[in-house]
């Protein structure tokens, strides 16, 4: 018998192992194995199948079964290799970042906690009155035996039998209730009445019981999309919900949730944001208590682990709520994906491989388990709006707002005017200055958008023009000013500030533009009395902390919230009255086919946060081109305009939904090497595609860490085929690699690129 198995390697196909005689029963596919590789390594493998035939080469033996029964399911297998063809990853690569650390390398443990319990002796009526006569002179110890005894259920014994069933007890736990020190504990320990022993307890909440009588009614507009959607998923696997911001789109989950447990089914609810998941489990566990899990990167691998684990188990949750990894759990019974703020590009993994898009795996996914998909946003995608206006997807659309509240008043500001009469205080104008204040003055709550984290994005010498830049990268260094540090977001590396310009030894160093560091700083100055939280990637680096900065400003202990894109996405405060979007122009004019439409859904998503509870909202959006086209259709909220252009812009010049793309990347150290490779790879390739391949070209940041980078992209029309076309790829990456000049060189495919 052999196995053949995934290993988590970035290394193509499967590997086989002979099955020892003593283990052929425990071998099934899914289950994780220990299997050797080289003269004295060993990995965790998962089988992926079992067979008979004996292959043309020597073959090891699996050294030893991990589990008792499979961790991977079936259906997660068959998924795990769609995703290895679909987005040209190694099954390796899919293994790694579906499985958490620990069920890879075995360094999960249990947790255990110490428990207190009655020795043997003392477990009778008779022997309880004793023990408490010998503590008289004790009254600490007696007193903690006496909160023991009823924490128990120990002090309702009759004879040898207790009428109430025992309790375990922690030690931990009762300590608390004594407000006692562990030496008393002890104490009694040592005088042979207690005991400690073991007990393995789960790190994962345990979430409180159900409660769907908290369920809210819908309103009408709310209940006819609600059955709109149902009789839509009769005919179609997937649905789109396009309805406005804050028209309640989550109650309508929770009904559609419901529904599904009510018919004994699992519900997978994906996120794009981990900071979402905060508001969301509060608004969850309140229906579904206990039957909710949450499950996300912040979250240690020990809780992977167990809710993993869980999922395999007989009593899994029912509900799972998480951002992009959630989708890679094992689910026994799918019945329904929700997929909220669908058009979100960080549904999209970008590195390491595989570069998948959760999206499009949790529609796989719930194809393969018969489930139903739900893709809910205010700004679709214009590919998933294609899909639904052509009839792929079912259409279903909710125009207002809750309680009829009206959309944000959006007015724009012509930032470049207000500088050339020098009437800008940093990055903001008069307008928005005097409404934040008038709106702190209230009681109210303002957000302010930037795009850029750090307090500048670059620093400048003024005598001479010198800017720091990375040494592993093709970028200037951001300046951090609270860590006193420049840092290259691409590969993290930091430098300290120069204290004067190496070039011409001046010492007027000045940071030029604005990052949300500096705006948070500079607002600081203007408006003192405000009370200012900073959302961005630098203060969010725990689960912790994503708690408090979205608590305190829910509960309005902050009432001033600077971010970057995280303050976009979905988040429900209801004292927001004013949204400042900075500066537009960095959002627009971006060398991407997707530029105009990336910046829409930013705008009108951050404009969204405002205005939400009775009261119409104001959005500032501060540019230097209010004629623009995209600015006007975020001023009368005009998605079906922004769709139009779009489509006719794509059609013209071949880009999704009309193609597919996948952009090839070639990486060296040497840039003469990795030029001379890409023309060479972009001459193979033509012979196959013709004109479907650009480039080479180098990409806007063509150096990362001290790699050179080449980037080729190819554009495959609607209806070619894929998989043959994905096998020319590779043929020309084995005839590149085959050339000795090149064995060093790297390749890597992003399929569906954003």
């Amino acid at each position: 018998m052999y196995a053949d198995v995934i290993l988590p390697l970035p290394l193509e196909g499967l590997f086989t192992y002979s099955v020892p005689g003593n283990l052929q029963d425990a071998v099934v596919p899914g289950t994780r194995v220990n299997v050797p590789l080289g003269k004295n390594k060993s990995y965790t493998a998962v089988v992926m199948s079992t067979h008979e035939r004996k292959p043309d080469f020597e073959t090891k033996d699996i050294l030893a079964v991990c589990d008792p029964q499979p961790m991977v399911q079936p259906t997660q297998l068959k998924l795990w290799q769609w995703m290895a063809d679909y987005y040209m990853a190694p099954l390796g690569e899919v293994y790694n970042a579906a499985l958490p650390a620990g069920l890879k390398d075995d360094r999960y443990h249990p947790k255990y906690e110490t428990c207190v319990t009655l020795t043997t002796q003392f477990r009778n009526e008779k022997a309880l009155h004793v023990a408490l006569n010998m503590l008289a002179r004790s009254p600490q110890q007696q007193k903690v035996l006496v909160d023991f005894l009823a924490l128990s259920h120990y002090d309702s014994m009759e004879g040898d039998t207790c009428q109430e069933p025992i309790v375990e007890v922690s030690r931990d736990e009762l300590v608390n209730h004594s407000h006692c020190k562990t030496t008393t504990v002890k104490a009694l320990i040592e005088r042979g009445i207690l005991t400690t022993y073991q007990r393995e307890v789960g790190r994962l909440n345990q979430g409180g019981e159900p409660h769907p009588e908290n369920m809210q009614r819908l309103n009408p507009p709310q209940l006819e999309a609600y059955n709109q959607i149902l009789f839509q998923l009769l005919r179609k696997n997937v649905v789109l919900l396009h309805g406005v911001t804050s028209s309640g789109k989550t109650e309508i989950y929770i009904h559609l949730i419901q529904k599904t447990l009510d018919d004994h089914k699992q519900v997978l609810y994906l996120l794009p944001e981990i900071a979402l998941t905060v508001q969301m489990t509060q608004r969850l566990q309140r229906v579904f208590g206990h039957r909710l899990g949450i499950y996300h990167s912040k979250y240690s691998d020990e809780e992977r682990v167990e809710i993993w684990k869980k999922q395999l188990s007989s009593d899994p949750y029912d509900v799972v709520l998480g951002a992009r990894s959630a989708v890679l759990l094992p689910f026994q019974h799918l019945g329904l994906v929700i997929i909220d703020e669908e058009h979100e590009t960080s549904f999209k993994q970008q590195d390491p491989a595989p570069r998948y898009h959760a999206r499009s795996v949790a529609i796989m996914m719930a194809a393969m388990a018969g489930a139903k998909t739900i893709l809910g946003t205010a700004t679709p995608s214009v590919e998933t709006y294609h899909n639904a206006t052509t009839g792929k997807y079912g259409l279903v659309r909710l125009t207002t707002r809750y309680s009829d509240m009206q959309l944000p008043d959006v007015q724009v500001v012509d930032i470049a005017d207000l500088q050339r009469r020098k009437l800008m205080n940093g990055p903001f104008s008069p307008l928005l200055l005097t409404t934040v204040r008038e709106a702190l003055a209230k009681g109210e709550q303002a957000i302010l958008f930037q795009n850029r984290r750090g307090f500048a994005p670059m620093v400048e010498c003024k005598t001479c023009g010198w800017v720091p830049k990375c040494q592993n990268c093709d970028v200037s260094l951001t300046l951090h000013k609270t860590m006193n540090m420049l840092t290259c977001h691409y590969c993290g590396y930091t430098y300290a500030v120069p204290q004067q310009c190496p070039c011409c030894e001046g010492k007027d160093l000045r940071g030029r533009g604005f990052g949300t560091e500096k705006v948070e700083d500079s607002i600081r100055e203007i408006i003192p009395e405000a009370r200012i939280a900073r959302m961005d990637l630098d203060t969010t680096r725990s689960r912790s902390a994503y708690t408090r900065l979205i608590n305190d400003f829910s509960e309005q202990r902050t009432n001033l919230l600077v971010g970057t894109q995280m303050v976009t996405k979905g988040l429900d405060f209801d004292h927001v009255s004013v949204v400042g979007i900075l500066n537009a122009d960095s959002l627009l004019h971006y060398p991407d086919f997707r530029a105009a439409e990336h910046a829409y859904m930013l705008m009108a998503q951050v404009s969204g946060r405002a205005g939400r509870k009775g009261r119409r909202g104001l959005v500032l959006l501060q540019t230097k081109s209010p004629d623009d086209p995209v600015i006007r259709q975020v001023v009368e909220n005009d998605y079906e305009g922004l769709f139009s252009d779009l489509m006719e812009e794509r059609r013209t010049y071949h880009y999704p939904p009309f193609t597919h793309i996948v952009n090839v990347y070639v990486k060296h150290r040497e840039d003469q090497v990795v030029e001379s490779a890409s023309l060479l790879l972009g001459g193979y390739l033509r012979q196959w595609f013709q004109g479907r391949i650009l480039g080479p070209d180098k990409p806007p940041v063509s150096r990362v860490k001290t790699l050179n980078i080449r980037k080729l992209v190819v554009k495959l029309e609607n209806g070619i085929n894929l998989a043959l076309a994905k096998q020319y790829l590779l043929k020309a990456q084995g005839m590149l690699l085959a050339d000795t000049r090149y064995r060093l060189v790297q390749m890597y495919y992003d399929v569906d690129p954003l």
